[in-house]
């Protein structure tokens, strides 16, 4: 796969996740440099075609699939600081995207080695000619990189193609309101005519920008409603994360099942708080919705 150019000075490299390429003082900034056996040495190589050296490396949040490669590639890694302990401990990834250490073989994108980060920023800072943007509630430090000068918004996780929904059923996040506050952000950009780029699916923009942020927080919404539907009888974790996938055609496995557990935890979360969910226990841990 080669770069494909979006502007004067930034480039896209596919997969999933992409990497954005931001050319700044003759040098070249990735961010999200991803995962894989040999994604280093494509994006090493893709570099060295502009006639670049790398400076540095940026990451829209710690999740193993964003910066498994970032140790093999010769450049410091920056996170917000919301996730500097995500992607620098190996356990710390597991517990965030699983709950607790993960049985092998249950993260899709599973990476036992330590990841060092050399510098941390905040939200509104100005790296690399990119403004990081608070994008959370996918994860908590969800960041996207605003490049003003080639209306760009590279948003990470903050929202997904439909092919990505469409196969797992829930969108993953922590916290569905701070996620639903991102989309809202992101709708000022598109808006604004910025090219949207989530990680996993293809770049947006205008009326499709819209359209497909609008997806995002439809299924949010649905999937709050559903829950609310499903629990007029009582219902385990499992066995709700069960029926929303079968709602929704997912071809559902162990992997899934699990992985899903994850932003279910936070619907219900949000639900309980609400008052509109209670817990009982009948021969294990069951959610009801409230009279």
């Amino acid at each position: 796969m080669a770069l494909r150019k979006l502007g004067d000075s930034v480039y896209l490299y596919p997969g999933s996740p992409s990497t954005l390429v931001k050319v700044f003082e003759d040098s070249a900034v990735l961010i999200d440099p991803g995962h894989g056996s040999g994604r280093h040495k494509d994006l090493n190589r893709e570099i060295k075609k502009l006639g670049l050296g790398l400076k540095a490396q940026l990451a829209t949040h710690g999740h193993a699939d964003h910066v498994a490669v970032a140790p093999r590639l010769d450049a410091p890694l920056f996170t917000h600081r919301f996730e500097f302990s995500i992607a620098e401990s190996p356990l710390n990834r597991e517990i965030l995207t699983f709950g607790s250490r993960a049985p092998e073989g249950f993260l899709a994108y599973h990476f036992p080695g330590e990841v060092k980060v050399h510098a941390v920023f905040e939200w509104g800072d100005e790296l690399f000619d990119l403004r990081a943007v608070k994008l959370n509630g996918h994860s908590p430090g969800m960041t996207g990189f605003l490049d003003e000068e080639n209306g760009v918004l590279y948003a990470g996780d903050a929202f997904f193609g439909e092919r990505v929904l469409e196969a797992v059923g829930l969108p993953y996040l922590v916290d569905p309101d701070l996620f639903k506050t991102s989309i809202e952000e992101l709708q000022n950009y598109a808006e604004k005519g910025f090219l949207l780029i989530p990680s996993h699916g293809k770049a947006v923009r205008g009326e499709e920008a819209l359209e497909l942020l609008s997806f995002n927080v439809k299924r949010v919404e649905e999937i709050e409603g559903l829950i609310l539907e499903l629990l007029k009888e009582p219902m385990s974790p499992d066995e709700l994360a069960f029926r929303i996938m079968v709602h929704y055609g997912v071809d559902v496995t162990p992997q899934k099942l699990a992985l899903n557990l994850v932003p279910l935890r936070a619907f219900i979360a949000k639900l309980y708080n609400e008052g509109n969910v209670g817990a009982r226990v009948e021969r294990g841990l069951r959610w009801v919705r409230a009279e």
